[in-house]
């Protein structure tokens, strides 16, 4: 990937972002407490997401989904269950200003951030398979965005062990 693919993805990530927490707000749904609330446990829950993520990584935390050179490949932590922490934080902070900003613009909004960040995670795995020969294997074990659910869906039509 040309570095000027990977801070485009970038540009769009954070412009994206910032539209969300800067477009007016609808009248989607009603925005009593609940409503409220709720967005407040998801905006906080992904800030907390994106900070753990971004203290695990430390000095291999780069915004670009270019590896970092002299970097090394992170699986502990909050890294053990989703190989992007961080921009799994993104959309559940994200989320919640969607339930609070409850405008249909909101809503296309935060699918277009997923979209970004689909295809940078993408990119990015491209690169690091590249880079780290024991991704393929991370990748077996850890989600994109959210857990796997073992045991709940198990793949190959195994049977799930009870």
């Amino acid at each position: 990937m040309k570095p000027s693919v990977g801070w485009a993805l970038v540009g769009a990530q954070g412009g994206l972002l910032a539209a969300l927490i800067v477009l007016p707000a609808g009248l989607l749904w009603p925005k009593g407490w609940i409503v409220t609330s709720l967005a407040a446990v998801f905006v906080a829950t992904g800030i907390a997401i994106v900070v753990l993520g971004g203290l695990r990584l430390g000095t291999t935390l780069t915004p670009s989904p270019i590896p970092k050179d002299g970097g090394f490949l992170v699986t502990g932590g909050i890294f053990r269950y989703v190989r992007h922490p961080i921009y799994t934080g993104l959309l559940v902070a994200s989320a919640g200003i969607v339930l609070w900003g409850a405008s249909p613009a909101h809503v296309l909004g935060w699918v277009a951030l997923l979209a970004v960040l689909t295809v940078k995670s993408h990119s990015e795995e491209a690169m690091l398979q590249e880079k780290y020969p024991e991704y393929a294997q991370y990748q077996k074990v850890s989600g994109r965005f959210v857990p796997p659910l073992r045991g709940i869906f198990p793949r190959n039509g195994a049977s799930a062990k009870g």
